[in-house]
């Protein structure tokens, strides 16, 4: 009988009491994860990261003291390996620019649907990347200049698996795409799965970044 892996260990950071009840709630409710502690401040965060080692840091921008992004940028350098999921109001693309440059695994917005955020916490733990689903389209032209933006090693994909990237990329979720292509769900699933595994790409920005090189998004 296989044991049940143990639930991911979360860390919230936020200034809101009450932000940080909802979140907990939220967090809690799911089985494969949990939250382990709370911080008021960036620096309490920071302390508490190292203490604990959480496997996420869900990290708001706007706190006393010091802020999430300066909290973000200190820990990265302490912690290079932490997984750090940006949760805030904030969809500036300066905001969304800053906080990937730092290291940032994830990026969603408050006013998004709470699926947003589990998403991300899942994706950051496993080693890759989320970009709320909002946000992709908007900071496609930051991605083209990036000085990081790599050239992906040369892969056949279907027409299929690159009609589900370039729609992915352009900031449809799996369930809508599945609708506009007459697929399952899973099916879009196992397209973007094996795309992703013939370019190597680890989540929502490498996408985007992908597509951005192919010309995908020029005239989304």
């Amino acid at each position: 009988m296989n044991e049940r892996a143990a639930p991911l260990r979360v860390l919230l950071a936020d200034d809101h009491v009450t932000v940080r009840h909802g979140l907990r709630l939220l967090i809690d409710s799911q089985a494969d994860m949990t939250v382990i502690s709370e911080a008021s401040d960036g620096n309490a965060a920071m302390q508490n990261a190292i203490a604990l080692k959480p496997d996420v840091v869900v990290m708001d921008i706007s706190m006393p003291g010091m802020n999430g992004l300066a909290a973000t940028r200190a820990l990265k350098q302490k912690q290079p390996n932490v997984a750090i999921v940006t949760l805030t109001r904030h969809g500036d693309d300066a905001y969304v620019h800053e906080l990937l440059r730092a290291g940032v695994s994830g990026y969603v917005l408050k006013q998004s649907a709470p699926t947003e955020l589990l998403q991300a916490i899942r994706a950051a733990a496993s080693g890759g990347q989320y970009l709320d689903s909002t946000l992709t389209a908007r900071v496609t032209a930051r991605l083209v200049g990036r000085a990081d933006t790599v050239n992906r090693p040369a892969a056949t994909l279907s027409d299929r698996e690159s009609g589900v990237l370039r729609l992915i990329a352009s900031g449809y979720s799996n369930k809508e795409i599945a609708g506009r292509m007459s697929l399952s769900v899973k099916t879009v699933e196992a397209h973007k799965a094996n795309a992703m595994r013939k370019l190597g790409l680890t989540g929502r920005i490498d996408i985007v970044k992908y597509a951005v090189l192919q010309g995908w998004l020029e005239n989304a």
